[in-house]
């Protein structure tokens, strides 16, 4: 029988009184010595990324998760305040939940957390969202030239380098994972 049986990636489980979630497992074999499975975990609360052996882990302790919709409603200060869409209750997690999400958030769009014990312990952003243009060089052309970029700075903040057509107030898609230009959205 597989040592990794009721494994998965995604999964929330605790360990030593710490909560983790499973980003990947891989087994590895060494001469006649029995397999060892190794687990790459994410510490919830700070985001520190490590690895364990499922001998450390012992029979791991799945923990029930919910993920609910939250509505981002407005930055006070160093907190970003969110709302459940269907309790209605405030929300203020800390700057470790949301991590590199930060800079993708729009104000009243909704937004997936990983809820654990009734505590939101990870946004889950998509791969790719749509964020608009709030302040660019003008338009220019570039003889045809597709490789060509220029900064903008998006509703958020961030600055990501685009195409030399995009101008301020369009709408464009961004990948979340490489925080780069995807596309213009229409």
């Amino acid at each position: 029988m597989s040592q990794t049986v009721g494994l998965r990636r995604g999964m929330v489980i605790r360990f030593q009184g710490h909560l983790y979630t499973v980003l990947d497992w891989k087994t590895s074999h060494s001469g006649k010595q029995r397999p060892t499975v190794h687990v790459k975990l994410r510490e919830l609360r700070s985001g520190h990324i490590g690895d364990r052996s499922l001998d450390e882990l012992g029979k791991p302790e799945e923990v029930t998760t919910e993920t609910r919709g939250m509505q981002y409603l407005y930055a006070a200060g160093k907190q970003r305040v969110f709302m459940d869409t269907e309790s209605f209750e405030q929300y203020s997690p800390p700057e470790s939940v949301l991590g590199d999400a930060m800079p993708f958030l729009t104000e009243e769009e909704t937004y997936r957390f990983l809820f654990v014990e009734g505590e939101p312990l990870s946004l889950q952003l998509p791969d790719v969202v749509v964020m608009n243009v709030a302040d660019t060089a003008p338009v220019e052309h570039a003889g045809g030239s597709s490789s060509v970029y220029k900064e903008a700075r998006l509703g958020s903040g961030m600055t990501i380098s685009v195409p030399l057509f995009i101008k301020t107030g369009d709408r464009i898609r961004v990948s979340t994972e490489s925080k780069t230009y995807l596309g213009k959205e229409h």
